[in-house]
């Protein structure tokens, strides 16, 4: 649902402020009324306020930003149940991509806000301590360089001057170019923040000298990208694609390398999981591979984002804006599945389970055909096992001690508690025969497998492998893997209460690979880099697949298929298979000016049961397109001429 709320520019500053206990291990949030400037100039002004810094990622990350990030990508298009949400940011002919459905609006509404918040501690900050302080630099520039990604050229003044807090709600704005946001704020923002910032979190999920790094590196590749323009794609405001210093495009290419090598040789307290399943599995939340993320928790309704006490854990029908509920959008509606007991009774083998890789089904988002035949079409990749969950287990039997011990499935097979019911194949399976009343959806039979296959010729906007990695984790079930049956469904339309992860460890590899691949030099070649993940992505400890520990190293494997000379093209597909659907997509496809070649066309089944005919729909993505539109509201609020808001707004959207 659109949130078309008029609002003004630029709030007065801070209408809410968070308290911080330095006893405890972890941020404590207790809400405060509005303060006044001078507030923040107190070592506990700067405290909670800092504290705010942290809490505001909770409003863009895992609702419905995520839309705007995946969907229209070579990762997700529209699924059965997609709304204007889904369709409008696909470019295929099925919605509009306007200033009112771009969903940008859950970024550019609290940004400002914490913006201001930002420029208030910063400027009444000078005496503090500057490790806090250097924080809040480092989410400045986290907010300016999402910004600068998707608008383009934003204010630095928001009524008050340069970076500083406005304490008035400014109703006109002028709108700074690209290379200004960059150098006047998210460079300089950064590298104090890696001078001040620990080399160890203050509190568990703090930013460090490290997290910084990776911004940093990551802010100097996306600008080398912007001088460069391989594509000659408009910017907006208009400006030349120079850089006020002198340096070119390859000297930033160079400085994202070095940094991102820094990175990687002073890591601190990170370091990459042994497996990629490890890195993935909810029962191992904020492990040594995460750099940053938007928390939230199944033990404080605060915390994770709820509206009240009421609805804790995120468990209520009202569970407030910040839920990290997005994680719906890519689950099919697997309890559709059908089999029959001994009596030939219909019954559903698999009810909605509150488990990783489960959940509620909103069937929202599907991912393509392309995405099993060209991103993860390496069955010894484990990062095709972990991302999806390509297996459905039978859990009839929970919570009924009366329930069969078997049904039957394809084939009139018996299959047992727990069973797998569904297994999506990576391949055709010859002899397979797909019909209608297959499972009553359409499913394949294959002589002698008593589960239903689903290959990736028939992945349809229907059914399709979920997300195993992004999905929901319950401690009530998933933390009693091992013990037969399982006792509970859990909340199955629970939100999830895990960490929304924004930054990774693994990111500072292809951030400089991707620079290597750009000229960059160093100790490390891209495919080094690369290597170091694809080598991580061979070796097994667990199949989600066949939900039980396994021992496997294809390690060599991957390495060697690891082409010699690596290009743009296979960055991106190796950056897929480490963050697929975990919001990147967008981003990585304007930086590189890819996402025409890249996501410009599609194959999927169509919405129906029985839509087994792969169709090719191909997206017109405009020049104007890397620019999104500022969010209607925005737009609204601003008191101005309709020619000054007609320049205000990026061309196309007008």
């Amino acid at each position: 649902m659109k949130n078309h709320k008029i609002k003004l520019f630029y709030a007065a500053a801070l209408v809410s402020a968070f308290a911080f206990n330095s006893c405890d291990d972890v941020l404590d949030e207790t809400p405060r009324s509005t303060f006044t400037l001078d507030y923040f100039s107190t070592p506990e002004g700067v405290q909670g306020g800092l504290t705010q810094m942290y809490a505001h990622l909770r409003q863009i990350y895992g609702t419905y930003y995520y839309a705007a990030c995946e969907c229209g990508t070579d990762e997700y298009t529209w699924g059965q149940s997609g709304d204007e949400n889904n369709k409008d940011n696909d470019f295929s002919g099925v919605g509009s991509y306007t200033s009112s459905t771009a969903r940008t609006d859950a970024i550019w509404n609290p940004i400002f806000v914490n913006i201001n918040t930002a420029n208030a501690l910063i400027d009444r900050g000078e005496n503090l301590d500057p490790a806090l302080v250097s924080e809040v630099n480092f989410f400045r520039a986290f907010d300016y360089f999402l910004l600068v990604q998707h608008f383009g050229g934003v204010p630095l003044d928001l009524g008050s001057g340069e970076l500083k807090p406005n304490t008035q709600p400014s109703r006109a704005s002028v709108r700074n170019t690209v290379p200004e946001v960059y150098t006047r704020c998210i460079f300089p923002d950064l590298k104090k923040a890696i001078e001040f910032l620990p080399e160890k979190p203050r509190l568990v999920g703090g930013v460090t000298k490290t997290v910084a790094r990776l911004y940093l590196a990551k802010a100097y590749l996306t600008y080398a990208w912007w001088l460069e323009n391989p594509k000659n794609i408009p910017t907006y405001p208009e400006c030349a694609r120079q850089d006020p210093d002198g340096k070119s495009a390859a000297d930033y290419f160079q400085l994202a390398y070095d940094i991102a090598l820094e990175g990687i040789n002073n890591p601190g307290p990170y370091a990459l999981q042994p497996t990629f399943y490890d890195a993935c599995r909810g029962s191992n939340e904020r492990n040594s591979e995460m750099l940053l993320w938007a928390d939230h928790t199944a033990t404080n309704w605060m915390y994770s984002g709820a509206t009240s006490e009421g609805n804790a854990n995120n468990y209520g029908d009202n569970p407030g804006s910040n839920a990290f509920n997005g994680f719906w959008f890519f689950t099919w509606n697997y309890t559709e599945i059908q089999a029959t007991d001994s009596e030939g009774k219909l019954k559903s083998p698999t009810s909605r389970i509150d488990r990783q890789g489960y959940g509620r089904p909103w069937t929202r988002m599907a991912p393509t055909y392309n995405v099993f035949v060209e991103t993860f079409a390496d069955v010894k990749d484990s990062r095709r096992d972990a991302t999806f969950q390509t297996t459905i287990h039978g859990n009839w039997h929970i919570g009924d001690p009366e329930a069969p011990l078997t049904l039957k499935a394809a084939n009139d097979m018996d299959i047992e508690q727990d069973g797998i019911v569904l297994t999506f194949v990576p391949k055709a399976i010859e002899g397979t025969v797909y019909d209608k009343n297959n499972g009553s959806l359409g499913f394949g039979a294959v002589p002698g497998r008593a589960d239903w296959v689903m290959d990736p010729e028939h992945i349809s906007r229907k059914i399709f492998p979920a997300s195993f990695k992004m999905s929901g984790f319950s401690q009530e079930s998933d933390d009693v893997k091992g013990i037969r049956p399982y006792q509970s469904l859990g909340k199955p339309n629970a939100n999830n209460v895990r960490p929304y992860y924004i930054a990774k460890f693994s990111e500072l590899y292809l951030v400089a690979a991707e620079a290597a691949v750009k000229g960059a030099t160093g100790s490390q070649s891209a495919r080094d880099l690369v290597n170091v993940l694809r080598a991580r992505a061979g070796k097994w400890n667990y199949s989600v697949a066949e939900d039980k520990a396994i021992s496997a190293d294809y390690s060599a494997d991957l390495v060697a298929a690891t082409p010699d000379d690596i290009d743009i093209k296979y960055i991106m597909l190796e950056r897929s298979r480490e963050f697929f659907g975990e919001g990147f997509r967008r981003l990585d496809l304007i930086r590189t000016q890819t996402w025409e070649e890249l996501a410009g066309s599609y194959k999927i089944c169509g919405p129906n049961v029985g839509d087994w005919t792969l169709e090719e729909f191909n997206r017109e993505i405009k020049p104007e397109y890397y620019l999104s539109p500022i969010p209607v509201g925005q737009m609204d609020g601003l008191q101005m001429s309709d020619e000054e808001k007609a320049a205000y707004q990026n061309p196309g959207y007008n």
